[in-house]
Parts: C-alpha cells; sequence; structure tokens
C-alpha cells in the first residue's frame, strides 16, 4: 500500500511537472510568436515607408506605389531591390502590351498609315522586352565593391534601361494624331513608358546611393 502511494505520488509530481513545463513553454511559443509578428510588420512598415518615400520622387509617383507596394516584403529598404522591382514591373507590363500590338498588326481592318506604325511597334516592343531582360541580369550580378567592374555593370543596366525607354517612346510616337482608331491608340498607351521611366530614374538613384558608400550594401 505504501509503495502504490509513492508511486501514485510520484506519478503526480511528475504529471504536475510536465504540466508546468507545458505551461510555460506555451506562453514562451506565445511570446516567440507575438514577437515575430510585432517583427514582421515593424518590417512591413518600414518597407512600405521607404517605397512611399521613394516613390514621392519619381517622375510618375502615383504609378510608382501603385505597382510596387505589392513588392515591399521582398524590397525592405533596398535600394538594389527597389530598382530591380521597378524593372520588373516594367517587364511584366510590356510582355502583354507587346502581344496586344502583334495581335493588332495581324488585323484586317487598319488603316495604311496604322498598318505601318503596328509593325514598327512590334520590332520596338520586341527590342524593350530584350534590354528590360538585360537590365535584369546585370542588375542581378552587381558586385558589392565599388571599382571598375561596379561601374562597367551599373553603365550597363542604364544603357539597357536607356534603350528600351527609348523603343517604347519611339513605339507611342507612331500613334499620334488623329489617324488612328480608338483600339489602335488604347493599345499603344504610354503607361508602360513611365514605367520605364521610373525604373530609369531608379536606377540612376541607385548608383548615386552605391557611390556614397565605400562599401556598397545592394
Amino acid at each position: 500500500m505504501e509503495s502504490f502511494t509513492c508511486s501514485k505520488l510520484i506519478s503526480c509530481h511528475s504529471l504536475a511537472t510536465i504540466i508546468t513545463l507545458l505551461y510555460f513553454c506555451t506562453i514562451a511559443t506565445t511570446m516567440c510568436l507575438t514577437a515575430g509578428l510585432l517583427e514582421q510588420r515593424m518590417i512591413k512598415s518600414n518597407a512600405s515607408d521607404f517605397i512611399k518615400t521613394s516613390c514621392g520622387v519619381a517622375r510618375y509617383p502615383d504609378i510608382c506605389y501603385e505597382t510596387l507596394s505589392s513588392y515591399a516584403r521582398i524590397i525592405q529598404t533596398s535600394p538594389k531591390e527597389f530598382a530591380n522591382a521597378a524593372l520588373s514591373v516594367s517587364l511584366k507590363e510590356v510582355q502583354p502590351t507587346s502581344a496586344s500590338v502583334l495581335k493588332l498588326s495581324k488585323g484586317h481592318d487598319l488603316r495604311p498609315r496604322e498598318v505601318g506604325a503596328v509593325k514598327d511597334c512590334v520590332e520596338n516592343m520586341r527590342d524593350s522586352i530584350h534590354e528590360l531582360q538585360q537590365s535584369l541580369i546585370a542588375m542581378k550580378d552587381l558586385v558589392h565593391y565599388l571599382g571598375p567592374e561596379f561601374e562597367f555593370q551599373m553603365s550597363n543596366v542604364m544603357t539597357w534601361v536607356s534603350a528600351a525607354l527609348t523603343n517604347e517612346d519611339t513605339c507611342m510616337d507612331n500613334f499620334e494624331g488623329n489617324g488612328f482608331n480608338g483600339e489602335v491608340k488604347s493599345t499603344g498607351r504610354g503607361y508602360v513608358s513611365q514605367l520605364t521611366s521610373n525604373a530609369l530614374d531608379f536606377s540612376e538613384a541607385l548608383e548615386q546611393n552605391l557611390k556614397n558608400r565605400s562599401i556598397v550594401k545592394v
């Protein structure tokens, strides 16, 4: 009987210990989860402020924030990721626009002047897609230390983006005037040029930002 009672007491003591440990583990887990959520909210808030401030000096601020705010988790407060996201958004928009222009080029209800403009625009958009893709590759390979290689790579980024913007503007210029129907004009809208223009500004700002540091964090 005494042995049974002792064993029972030991079991009860072990159970109490386990319950106590589980209680503190639950509290600790809750505290960790709460701290993690607070940290995530702080990071998101800082990223949102960073994007809003950066977009505030853009040539097209409204479009900037509208298209880049969803990239806050990736961008955080990195100028490089911000410029990279701007390039990605521009490429993402150019591709369907290029497809729409290509579809128009195969239409049979275009006027002679429209046919030439649309065909030229197809080529311009194809070139723009290639150039934005190359700019993203160059941005990805950007070195972390200032020097000739950094200057060369950053120059490549801006050369590719500038060329893409020129091709997009050329495409848009072809649709100026009253000789084009509404569908052609809407397809050849300047939205993509505005996105790429912002991306070019952010690439230039990135270069200046990194040049101000002896060892750059990108």
